[in-house]
């Protein structure tokens, strides 16, 4: 006759359940594979960060070309030129309240500022906008925005 535990089989002596070794190994494998995605994350939001400062110069590079566009009288005769660092004028022309405005617009990037520079090459008068801000939170501290085009 066999003899039948309602119990079931019994355990061995030498193994019974998982020992404070193995539950201390697996935390630190799940661990290090936390902290391995908490950088990858932490990779992908500087990235996004950056693209978006990047879109927002490009943004406001257009902004005032067409800006120039729309008062191209006042464009080529240089009256759009401006340094960076230099402050918006104070007027109320549309070229005045043009560039306040650019400049206003370009508070939106940390230490961001722009320029616009007018050259004149075979006859044709060129523009190039120049769009600066501070990237420090990204991969490159300085970065800057140049478009250059034709009225």
């Amino acid at each position: 006759m066999l003899a039948f535990d309602a119990r079931g089989p019994r355990p061995s002596r030498l193994q019974r359940g998982a020992g404070l070794v193995e539950v201390l190994v697996a935390v630190i494998v799940l661990s290090i594979g936390l902290l391995g995605i908490a950088g990858m994350q932490l990779g992908s939001l500087r990235s996004n960060h950056s693209a978006w400062m990047r879109s927002e110069a490009t943004l406001r590079a257009l902004d005032i070309m067409d800006a120039m566009r729309a008062n191209q009288v006042a464009a080529v005769n240089g009256d759009y030129d401006i340094a960076i660092g230099a402050a918006a004028p104070s007027g109320a022309t549309t070229r005045d309240l043009d560039l306040q405005e650019w400049k206003q617009n370009l508070a939106v990037l940390p230490a961001g500022d722009g320029s616009i520079a007018r050259t004149v090459v075979a006859g044709r008068t060129l523009f190039t906008v120049t769009v600066q801000w501070d990237d420090s939170r990204g991969e490159l501290a300085a970065q800057q925005f140049a478009a250059t085009g034709e009225l």
